[in-house]
């Protein structure tokens, strides 16, 4: 069983309670919770610091204004279910800034709140949690730590419990509970039945450029229709999904998109499975960066109207840091890489694989995807 020492936002959270509220959002059971206790003196929901408003009594104690004496650090879940949660919170921070310190947590649906109105600015850091990467699972990983991490996903439940019927059945669950609870609430879908059959869809699309216009044909509904159901996908932490890059002596694609899935482990193909995992660790990267040091990230890919492409490309502040091409083997480096070296400003150009060959050859490096995550460093 693979071992956690820690999650990897616990540092910079610790850090930021001294002076903010503390939004964790992310993913349907991503451990939002599970982190959010260990910052209590006991990490257990029976801790009198931890308060769920789908507790009853809790919920009659929040809202006649009340929280436990003598307590630092408050957990507040799922608080984003009362209408005017936002200005509960605030009444509790202002009042109680100096002595107290809050981390509010919920579903994905936290985030959607919090945009939702500004009378929190100022007064809180909203960060992402992200599933489980390679070095959060192990400080030196190896390639069976790879392996796991590729079959299971970065959820902590099947990541950590590595069994495949359990595995089956707990995808089955998340995505029901996904559409039937947290899109159905917040969103007004029609024929929702059809967004359940989108979902089972998505994971074939993954790695190549994505056509919204096949996809309209396939549910025979409008391109305006799939373009809602795909950014409700992406609201929910379902799927995300990444822009070409398009630097000025190249003749880049510029409208295509591709799409990518928070959880790897449903995608069928080995291929484009192993590019969703190096999506999902340069995302959380991205992800980590911004909410941590205040950078602008992004996470492109390049590819020219003559067809050449490279999986990735890394942008702080819009300035390229470094490109990354994923190969299954680890002998041929793709032709296009040595193309876009000559002509852009990209200063650093890898090729991650799945085998154990680490070399460097005309400006690319090719490593094997658990180096290239502990180099580079990767959250």
């Amino acid at each position: 069983m693979i071992g956690i020492h820690e999650r990897y936002l616990e540092h910079s959270v610790t850090k930021d309670l001294k002076d903010r509220m503390e939004f964790i959002g992310g993913p349907r059971q991503v451990g939002k919770t599970t982190f959010a206790l260990t910052f209590l003196s006991e990490p257990t929901e029976k801790h009198p610091a931890y308060l769920n408003y789908d507790n009853i009594a809790t919920r009659s104690s929040l809202l006649k204004g009340e929280l436990p004496a003598k307590e630092k650090c408050i957990v507040l879940d799922e608080i984003h279910k009362f209408v005017r949660w936002r200005n509960l919170v605030k009444g509790f921070y202002d009042t109680n800034k100096s002595e107290r310190s809050f981390i509010i947590t919920g579903s994905a649906r936290l985030d959607y709140y919090s945009k939702g109105g500004d009378s929190l600015q100022g007064r809180y850091h909203y960060y992402r949690l992200h599933p489980f990467s390679l070095t959060e699972l192990n400080k030196e990983p190896s390639m069976e730590d790879f392996r796991r991490l590729l079959k299971f996903g970065g959820f902590p439940e099947p990541c950590l419990k590595e069994e495949e019927r359990f595995w089956r059945r707990w995808q089955r669950e998340r995505t029901h509970r996904v559409i039937y609870e947290d899109i159905r609430d917040l969103e007004n879908v029609k024929d929702i039945s059809l967004l359940e059959l989108l979902a089972a869809e998505l994971p074939n699309r993954v790695g190549a450029p994505l056509s919204v216009k096949n996809l309209k044909e396939l549910f025979q509904v409008s391109h305006e229709t799939v373009e809602r159901w795909l950014k409700i996908f992406e609201r929910m932490y379902y799927c995300f999904r990444i822009s070409p890059y398009g630097p000025p002596k190249v003749r880049a694609v510029r409208k295509e998109q591709k799409l990518y899935l928070w959880d790897w482990s449903i995608v069928p193909e080995p291929g484009p499975r192993f590019e969703n995992f190096i999506a999902s660790q340069l995302l959380k990267f991205c992800h980590f960066r911004e909410d941590t040091e205040g950078y602008r990230m992004d996470l492109r890919f390049l590819w020219d109207t003559d067809r050449r492409e490279v999986d990735f490309v890394v942008l702080e502040d819009g300035r390229p840091l470094f490109a990354v091409e994923c190969k299954a083997g680890e002998k041929n480096i793709n032709p296009s890489l040595y193309y876009f070296i000559e002509r852009t400003k990209i200063p650093k150009f890898y090729q991650v694989h799945e085998g154990n060959r680490n070399f460097e050859k005309s400006g690319v490096r090719v490593l094997p995807v658990w180096t290239f995550c502990k180099e580079l460093r990767l959250p």
